[in-house]
C-alpha cells in the first residue's frame, strides 16, 4: 500500500477551519516538500482577489512543479489541481468543529500569526465566511468529491474526519 510520505504532490482540501493549513505546514516539514498556501497566492493586500484569468494561469503554473504540498480549496480551480496530485487529503470534519476552528484561530492570531495568510491580510471571521463553512457540506464538498473522481490513476485519497486522525496521519508521514 502506498504511504503519504512517498508522495511528491499532495493536495490538502476541505472546509475552512478544518485544520488544513496547520496540517499542510506540518506535513511539508515532515516530508521536506515545498509548501504552497493558495491563500497566499490568491489574495493581495487588503483581501483583494486575483482576477480569474490570472488566477487560473497561476494555478496551472503551481501544479506544474515536481514536488509540493498544496493547501486550499478554490473550487473554481480544483479540476486543475486534482489530476496533478498523487495524494489528496480531504478534511471532511463536522461543520461545528470547523466553525469553532475558524473562530479559535482568529483569537489565537493575536498571540501567534496564522499560517498561510497573504501579506496585508489580517485573519477575520465574517458572517459570509461562517456561512460558507456551514454550507460547505452541501456546496463545496460535492465539488471536491466530484473532482476526486478525476484523480490520477493510483492517486492516494485520504478522507480525514477528525483532528485525531489528522495527527495520526502526520505521525505516519515521517520521511524515510
Amino acid at each position: 500500500m502506498r504511504d503519504l510520505h512517498t508522495c511528491k504532490r499532495i493536495l490538502v482540501v476541505g472546509a475552512g477551519g478544518a485544520g488544513k493549513s496547520t496540517f499542510a505546514v506540518q506535513l511539508a516539514e515532515r516530508t521536506g516538500l515545498p509548501l504552497i498556501h493558495l491563500d497566499c497566492e490568491y489574495w493581495q493586500p487588503g483581501w483583494v482577489s486575483t482576477p480569474e484569468a490570472e488566477w487560473t494561469a497561476r494555478v496551472q503554473q503551481l501544479v506544474g512543479g515536481e514536488r509540493w504540498v498544496m493547501d486550499g480549496n478554490y473550487g473554481g480551480t480544483i479540476h486543475l489541481r486534482v489530476p496533478h496530485a498523487d495524494a489528496i487529503v480531504f478534511f471532511d470534519l463536522p461543520r461545528l468543529v470547523c466553525i469553532w476552528g475558524a473562530i479559535k484561530r482568529v483569537v489565537l492570531q493575536r498571540v501567534q500569526p496564522r499560517y498561510g495568510l497573504a501579506a496585508g491580510c489580517k485573519d477575520r471571521v465574517s458572517l459570509e465566511f461562517l456561512s460558507w463553512i456551514w454550507n460547505f457540506r452541501t456546496k463545496g464538498r460535492p465539488r471536491i468529491l466530484g473532482a476526486i473522481e478525476n484523480a490520477a490513476p493510483g492517486a492516494l485519497v485520504i478522507r480525514v474526519t477528525s483532528r485525531a486522525q489528522a495527527r495520526t496521519l502526520l505521525d505516519a508521514a515521517i520521511p524515510q
